[in-house]
Order: structure tokens, then C-alpha cells, then sequence
């Protein structure tokens, strides 16, 4: 019965997470309130409160939940023969999961379009440790890259690396914000190819 009860409030959690994101979607952060939640999720605002704080541990629970694809999908193989190879297919892998986890991808959506990051939320606008592991895998990459011959010569693998980072979150915004025949979304592969190119010696 105790593992039924858990198992039911792990349930609501999510069905609650899944309202938050609706809403947040909907009517962006500011204007989210925890009453609207519970009515989209069909709960009771009490039952909010017993899963989460306040708004702001409701949206970093949201977060978390986003974050788990690419944690599990996004990777840099370091037995990887090539480098610049791994880390197109990592990029290519970021595109594909806006794809087919609509879930994460009106996450991003929230958190690059319908968040301010003032007040409670400020503290938002710092890298998260997923974005700096993800950073530091690709320093890694470039890394294993130069010493393989493959980098083109001239270049620092750190500095490439943080431009390949800038590169990754200007498409995503912008693959966001674009129809489906538009260049970012229906050229984000081949913009990926090209930039990874750019860079092989």
C-alpha cells in the first residue's frame, strides 16, 4: 500500500509538471500563478503546495524534468576515433530532441521566451551545471581533436569550444522561433555540418 501511495504521488507530480508547463507556455512565467496550475491539472492547490514550495521550485522542477533527454542522449564518446565527428553527431542529437520531445522542446521555449529573469528567477540567467558539463565535454572533444591532427591549425580548442556553445544556443532560440520550412529549422542540420567543417583542418 505504501508503495501504491508513492507511486500515486510521484503520479500527481508529474501530471502537476505537465499542467506547470502548459501554463507557463500559455501565459508565461509572470503571469503564472499556482492557482492556474492546479486548475489545469485538475487538483486542488493544496495538493501544489505538498509537491512544491512556491512558483519558483515549480519551475525548476519543470527544468529538471527538461534536462533528462539531452543528459541521456547528448554524449561525447572519448574512445570516439573522431572528435569533430562525435561532437557533430551531439549537435545533430540537440535538434533531434527539440524534435521528437515536445515536452522538453516547449520547456526550452519557456526559458528562452516567456521567462523574465528578474527577482526570484535571476538567478536563472547562470549556466547550469548541465550546460557546463556540457560545455566542458565539448572543450574535451576539441581537445582530443587537436591532439589527433584533425583541429584545423591555428585554433584553441577551449575558444572553439565556447563558440560551438554560442553557436548551439543562437540556433536553438532561433530554430524555436522559426516555421518549419524556414532556414534554422529546415537548415539546422546542415548549418551544424557546416560549422563542424569550418573547423577540421
Amino acid at each position: 500500500m505504501v508503495r501504491k501511495t508513492k507511486e500515486e504521488a510521484e503520479l500527481t507530480r508529474r501530471h502537476i509538471l505537465d499542467a506547470a508547463r502548459r501554463v507557463f507556455l500559455e501565459c508565461g512565467v509572470a503571469r503564472t500563478t499556482l492557482e492556474k496550475v492546479a486548475a489545469a491539472a485538475g487538483v486542488t492547490r493544496g495538493a501544489v503546495y505538498w509537491h512544491f514550495r512556491n512558483k519558483t521550485d515549480l519551475f525548476f522542477g519543470m527544468r529538471e524534468q527538461a534536462t533528462l533527454p539531452f543528459v541521456d542522449r547528448v554524449v561525447f564518446d572519448e574512445a570516439e576515433a573522431d572528435p569533430l565527428q562525435g561532437i557533430e553527431r551531439a549537435l545533430r542529437e540537440i535538434i533531434h530532441i527539440m524534435e521528437d520531445q515536445p515536452e522538453t522542446r516547449e520547456t526550452i521555449e519557456i526559458l528562452s521566451f516567456k521567462c523574465e529573469y528578474v527577482e526570484e528567477f535571476s538567478g536563472l540567467r547562470l549556466r547550469t551545471p548541465g550546460q557546463l558539463e556540457f560545455l566542458a565535454g565539448l572543450t574535451a572533444a576539441y581537445q582530443r581533436a587537436a591532439a589527433k591532427g584533425l583541429l584545423r591549425a591555428g585554433l584553441d580548442p577551449t575558444i572553439v569550444a565556447q563558440d560551438t556553445f554560442v553557436f548551439v544556443g543562437g540556433l536553438i532560440k532561433h530554430w524555436l522561433s522559426s516555421e518549419p520550412d524556414e532556414c534554422f529549422r529546415a537548415g539546422a542540420l546542415a548549418l551544424i555540418r557546416t560549422h563542424i567543417a569550418l573547423r577540421r583542418a
